[in-house]
């Protein structure tokens, strides 16, 4: 074997998926599927390489490109269906993949066998790169059974996850807006956050909204804001809240205040969004919530992100490593080597 393939190839890690090699026109491996299809997907096109033949000998190859439009995939649909190809995979190419595998997934009644495998596990030899080229090395890697797919969850936690995860997105924009509100109140002399645990409460809104309608608070109306524990303090807010406000900045902390009201609300639409979509995994969120630790929000994100079909994963460790929860380990020559 050539020195410079066999480097490029990487045959020391055996994560890449390189066995697969040809020299003087000859495949030197077994294959196992008699059709398959690899798929090199672009944002405006699919390119398609067809592979169909004996396993003990050269296939034959037919390679078309589809349009990414739903007219395009729907032919390449069709055009599988016809060739009876029930095996197809992909690389994790962006978002790019995904309205392909959601049309795919449809095919021969749910029966067709996708993979969308990890770019890395199928780095190609060196030399020139074309898409077509690139498509049919991943059918040539399917054919051969070398290919190990990703995780891709059922279509109902892959709803929910859309969920949990966009509410991540909310509830940060949310506690960045808090912060933005409470530095503003400091820029104008106001310094509440001194002495309230938290100025979003009852007794700090009330006091913020009256500041941004009147511009200043005087300390009989102090008095009749602040509730609770809050109380023990009162003399102290007083003097924290001493201040006044121009126009200028009353009209930028209403906006602010409107902001925040406005994300306040998206969050509790999404959370009942999340709601309606966990009545599928009733049992398994009852069961993950009754953890110590772990409330209902918590137990959503983990169904939605490992879903609750532990067959993909093969031990406890598989599903640590793949959450990221398992240190990484990089060792050679007996020295462990910090990760940057």
């Amino acid at each position: 074997m050539d020195c410079g393939i066999a480097r490029g190839l990487n045959l020391s890690n055996p994560r890449v998926i390189s066995p697969v090699i040809l020299k003087f026109g000859v495949y030197l491996m077994k294959d196992v599927l008699e059709i398959c299809c690899g798929l090199d997907i672009h944002r405006d096109t699919v390119v398609a390489c067809l592979l169909k033949g004996s396993i003990d000998g050269l296939p034959s190859k037919e390679i078309r490109t589809f349009s990414t439009l739903l007219p395009g995939l729907e032919e390449l649909k069709t055009w599988l269906e016809e060739e009876k190809c029930y095996h197809v995979a992909m690389e994790s190419t962006g978002v790019y993949w995904q309205p392909v595998n959601a049309i795919l997934e449809c095919a021969f009644d749910g029966n067709m066998v996708i993979i969308v495998a990890n770019a890395r596990h199928m780095k190609n030899v060196p030399g020139k790169k074309t898409d077509i080229k690139d498509s049919e090395w991943i059918a040539t890697l399917l054919r051969a059974g070398l290919l190990n797919g990703s995780f891709i969850p059922s279509q109902k936690t892959r709803e929910l996850r859309e969920l949990t995860r966009y509410r991540k997105s909310l509830t940060e924009e949310f506690s960045s807006h808090k912060n933005r509100v409470e530095k503003y109140l400091q820029s104008c002399g106001f310094k509440l956050s001194t002495f309230l645990t938290d100025i979003f409460g009852v007794s700090g809104r009330a006091i913020i909204n009256h500041l941004a309608k009147y511009g200043e608070i005087n300390p009989d109306t102090v008095q009749l804001y602040v509730k609770g524990r809050a109380r023990i303090k009162t003399e102290d807010i007083k003097i924290a809240v001493n201040g006044k406000m121009n126009k200028h900045q009353m009209d930028f902390l209403n906006i602010l205040l409107s902001h925040l009201d406005e994300s306040e609300v998206r969050v509790n639409c999404i959370d009942l969004k999340i709601e309606e979509a966990l009545e599928s995994f009733r049992t398994q969120l009852n069961k993950i919530d009754g953890i110590p630790g772990i409330n209902i929000v918590a137990a959503a994100s983990i169904i939605a992100e490992i879903g609750v079909e532990m067959k993909h994963f093969k031990t406890s460790d598989h599903i640590c490593s793949w959450a990221g929860l398992a240190p990484g380990n990089n060792e050679s020559a007996g020295k462990k080597k910090a990760h940057e």
